[in-house]
């Protein structure tokens, strides 16, 4: 903060060079505006469209395909070589429209700073582009304004300043241009405004200390900037799988075009064996099938109300292990509500959450309808009703939500008056407002005083401790009695007690007679009424989210700039905080270092009074410990953590368009159990991508093992090129795509999260690919033998039938891969409409191949007779029927030992 706080005018004047009575000149100025830059925050880089649309081409699996098209057209084989053309060019506009999402982090930060702004030059009073402020610059601030830069205060009045886009909290900051602080935490310096916060009351002036990158706002920009995106979990292992399939592919076609010029084969033949292996092996539809899969979810989530804005990020968030979460607006309301209030020693209650101006009074669970039977109680709300310059807005006719107008604590003190009928308007029908006390940081209270006829009473409300040290009566069934020591400690314990429950306690007295309206006059020797406890309710939904995370084995992690005590409450109420918890503050996080920091993360779940760079910290110290980390958020001040975070989550209503810019995931309800939701929908597209993975895999090893058992026995190639593209891309693509539409299957949430670095092939989905692609092969190579023999070498027929065969055989086999538990015969055949859709659609395409004219020359396919139709269904039955029978006989097993136990 270049160490501004805690220097006095004159010295502030010395080190920013500055005139604090009539500015800059304009020739000063315009040299430090050459010398130090333009106030902006500055912005990345444009992604080049250009350069985007030939990454798509860097793919191992595509260099492959465009090496096997290279081939075939050399071969003579261009029907081959067009289809794989098509192929790639279709595959790389798929990933450039899913990659060309420009980062907008910093364009956003840049657009939260102020167009224009008051300066004083030369003794005058100028609006200029906020874009040409220089340090030393004199700034005029009025409510309302957008601080355009960091200021250190020279002059200030009434002065408070929302700095919820910075430091994440709600509640205004009061601010005094006379005091000096030492600390150069943001939330800690009361004698500066910072770029990008708002004026929300009174007026200031101020000098310049910092712009563009180098102020705070610039700082928070320059650590969103710095941090890299990694790729996903589920990248990763399509990458790892991708080396996995060509490395396979090339040494397989290598091998095959040694043995067989060995053996004295044809070379032609040799070469165009060896691109039917390379393409056998290639699951081209695989990455277009994920990323339609992924859209697919996006589909769904936005109906839950998440909005993803980067796609790989839905699966990301079905491994989280932890959501740190940001406190104000996120897991609470960001309503100040009072929900207790201490008088004449009564704890009393009051129901209703946020400015609904309805609700009750409780004493010990019973209705309060008489107020004359409390006074104080009366006498309070009147109080809260009167020092209060908020104001409740109806959103329209006949609507019962409000919108607030003013100070949140006003708000809440407002409110509750309501509740009880009781109106500022109602009041002064009687009264006239004589004079107000506003409120101060030294005073820590605010005063009005009332006139009647001649007679003026004050009201006070403040800090508890101060005005209790201010009081020598106290209120008590409805008569003024001393405040003795005993009862000040009566109330110092009632004090006590409420913040322990993470309360903002405001205590509220009066003056029933005052003789002159000067501050040491009116708040002196008056009567204690009561206090009020004010607190920022937790969102209702979350309990039931907080308690579906833990279940589900994800770590809930509260991260706020709130106070301990208040972190602490709301964490338990939330179950966060488990008993052997622990709870660190930013101050304590200064003393860790990184090492240390992780050696205790784990048993961690409340960060409170934390700065932007505190939580990039915990991020970081997370994930290196093995996390898949969740970061949710509202404020600028999350933006780095978010970025940094496996996955991030901004919140749609309240939060930052810097926040929503860095985010993968977006709550358009700023609902904490929408994540929930979102956790649940990407475990299950993970569970679906398994599913199609093991259809399209176990149908490439079949093809494989194909075409290297045809060639190993001597045999002719019993599939071409382009019939396998077709199989793989058209014929499989559209089942496989159903897949990913399967419903969930259990209770997926009970489930613990996987392993970020976990293979897609774990839990043996490894062995059920190359064990069902054995099965593949065995049937097509069979079919194709039998139609060889039967047809008196007419390859032609025995290629149509290897054709039909293996295609038949996976639109079966892809019943099987709707469950990792279930058998095809103990699943609802029709519970999957648009699986069932995807096989007829897929075999009206088989046919058309087989018997339309123009598609029988290009594929090289004739019409079967019925007898070879019926070799084929039965050949492919078969093993069916096997399964059907080991089914039928554990269902009988499984019943016979449960009658034996009974």
């Amino acid at each position: 903060m270049n160490n501004v706080t805690n220097l006095d005018l004159k010295k502030l004047k010395q080190r920013l060079a500055s005139d604090f009575d009539n500015g800059l000149s304009q020739v000063t100025a315009k040299n430090r505006l050459r010398k130090d830059g333009y106030n902006v925050i500055k912005q990345q880089k444009s992604i080049s469209p250009i350069g985007l649309f030939i990454d798509q081409f860097k793919d191992a699996m595509v260099i492959v395909l465009i090496f096997a098209t290279l081939i075939s057209g050399l071969l003579g084989e261009y029907y081959d070589g067009i289809t794989i053309i098509i192929i790639i060019i279709l595959n790389a506009i798929l990933g450039f429209v899913q990659e060309f999402k420009a980062e907008k982090s910093l364009q956003a930060l840049a657009k939260m700073t102020s167009p224009k702004a008051t300066v004083v030059r030369e003794g005058k009073e100028i609006k200029i582009d906020s874009s040409e402020l220089i340090v030393g610059d004199l700034v005029v601030l009025l409510s309302g304004d957008k601080v355009p830069a960091d200021i250190r205060l020279v002059e200030s009045q009434n002065l408070e300043i929302d700095e919820s886009a910075l430091t994440g909290e709600s509640v205004p900051v009061i601010k005094n241009a006379n005091k000096l602080v030492e600390s150069s935490v943001v939330s800690d310096a009361v004698n500066c405004c910072f770029m990008g916060t708002s004026v929300t009351k009174g007026k200031a002036k101020g000098v310049v200390f910092a712009t563009g990158m180098k102020s705070a706002m610039g700082q928070v920009a320059h650590m969103i900037d710095s941090e890299g995106n990694d790729a996903t979990p589920l990248q990763n292992r399509l990458n790892q799988l991708g080396k996995v399939l060509v490395s396979l592919c090339l040494l397989v076609s290598f091998l095959v075009v040694l043995l067989g010029i060995y053996r004295g084969e044809d070379i032609y033949k040799m070469f165009l064996a060896g691109v039917s292996l390379a393409v056998a092996a290639i699951p081209e539809g695989l990455p277009a099938i994920v990323t339609i899969c992924l859209a697919l979810g996006v589909q769904r989530m936005l109906k839950r109300r998440a909005i993803v804005r980067k796609l790989p990020a839905v699966e990301t968030l079905g491994c989280a292990t932890v959501i740190c979460s940001d406190k104000t607006g996120t897991l609470t309301q960001n309503k100040m509500t009072v929900e207790k209030i201490y008088v004449d020693g009564k704890y009393i209650d009051v129901t209703g959450e946020g400015y609904i101006p309805s609700g009750q009074f409780l004493y010990k669970n019973s209705l309060i309808k008489n107020f004359s039977k409390i006074s104080s109680l009366k006498t309070l709300l009147e109080i809260g009703a009167i020092c209060n310059n908020s104001k409740l807005l109806k959103r329209g006719m006949g609507s019962l939500k409000y919108d607030l107008s003013g100070d949140p604590t006003d708000g809440a003190l407002n409110v509750c008056s309501q509740k009880a009928k009781i109106t500022k308007e109602k009041i002064l029908e009687e009264h006239n407002i004589y004079t107000e006390l506003p409120f101060d940081s030294d005073r820590k209270m605010m005063s009005v005083i009332l006139q009647k006829n001649n007679n003026l009473r004050s009201y006070t409300k403040g800090a508890p401790d101060i005005i209790l040290s201010r009081c020598s009566k106290i209120l008590s069934s409805g008569s003024q009695i001393m405040l003795t020591d005993e009862k000040k400690e009566e109330i110092e314990k009632a004090i006590s007690r409420l913040a322990s429950q993470g309360y903002r306690t405001l205590a509220l007295s009066y003056k029933s007679s005052v003789v002159s309206s000067q501050q040491k006059h009116v708040e002196s020797n008056m009567v204690f009424v009561g206090l009020a406890a004010i607190f920022d309710p937790p969102r209702p939904e979350v309990f039931s989210a907080v308690a579906k995370c833990k279940s589900a084995g994800i770590k809930t992690v509260m991260i706020t700039g709130d106070h301990k005590a208040t972190a602490v409450s709301i964490a338990k109420q939330l179950k966060i905080l488990p008993p052997y918890g622990k709870v660190l503050t930013g101050s304590e996080l200064n003393q860790y270092s990184f090492s240390q920091l992780m050696d205790v993360i784990d048993d961690v779940y409340v960060f409170a009074r934390v700065s932007p760079e505190h939580k990039l910290k915990i991020v970081k110290a997370l994930k290196q410990k093995g996390h898949t980390v969740a970061m949710t958020g509202d404020g600028v001040n999350d933006g780095p953590a978010i970025k940094a975070a496996d996955i991030g989550i901004a919140m749609g209503i309240t939060g930052t368009e810097v926040t929503k810019e860095a985010a993968s995931l977006i709550l358009s309800d700023d609902n904490f159990a929408t994540i929930v939701e979102a956790v649940e929908e990407g475990r299950s597209i993970y569970d679906n991508i398994r599913k199609f993975i093991r259809f399209l895999l176990s149908c490439n090893v079949g093809e494989i093992m194909t075409m290297f058992l045809a060639m190993l026995m001597g045999l002719p190639l019993p599939l071409k090129p382009i019939q396998i593209l077709w199989i793989n891309l058209v014929t499989d693509g559209f089942p496989a795509l159903a897949l990913g539409v399967e419903k969930p299957e259990g209770e997926i949430m009970k489930r613990k999260p996987r392993r970020k670095n976990q293979s897609v092939f774990s839990d043996g989905l490894d062995f059920k690919i190359f064990s069902r692609g054995i099965m593949i092969s065995i049937i097509t190579l069979s079919l194709f033998i039998i139609g060889y023999r039967t047809s008196e070498g007419n390859l032609e027929v025995a290629r149509t039938m290897a054709f039909v065969s293996l295609i038949v055989t996976q639109l079966v086999h892809v019943f099987d891969c709707r469950s990792e538990r279930k058998s095809i015969f103990e699943m609802n055949i029709f519970s999957n409409i648009y699986l069932v859709i995807a096989v007829l659609f897929s075999t009206m395409l088989m046919l058309a191949v087989i018997y339309v004219g123009p598609l029988q020359a290009v594929f090289s396919t004739v019409p079967l007779s019925l007898e070879q139709w019926l070799m084929i269904t039965g050949v492919v039955a078969f093993p069916y029927l096997i399964q059907f029978v080991v089914v039928i006989y554990r269902i009988v097993t499984k019943k016979a030992q449960l009658s034996y136990t009974e």
